[in-house]
């Protein structure tokens, strides 16, 4: 005869585990976007900190007076 009790028991810790190991990837998953994202906000503050109107314009950009903020580095022209 089957025991039903050790089978059931068995797949209750079975999908126990799995859920687990699914919950823990997603915490890690959810971890690293975080990471990232904190890293890019980051990065994008320091540039903007970076430049100011000397660096600016050392690096060949264009500074914007009504922004307060350096345009980037402005492409050459051929008149």
């Amino acid at each position: 005869m089957v025991d039903w009790p050790k089978i059931l028991s068995g797949v209750l810790v079975l999908a126990a585990i799995t859920w687990t190991v699914l919950e823990l990837r997603e915490d890690g998953a959810r971890s690293e976007r975080t990471a990232i994202e904190r890293q890019n906000n980051e990065a994008a503050n320091r540039s903007y900190e970076a430049h100011d109107y000397d660096s600016c314009l050392a690096a060949g950009g264009l500074w914007n007076f009504g922004a307060g903020e350096c345009d980037g580095p402005q492409k050459h022209r051929r008149d």
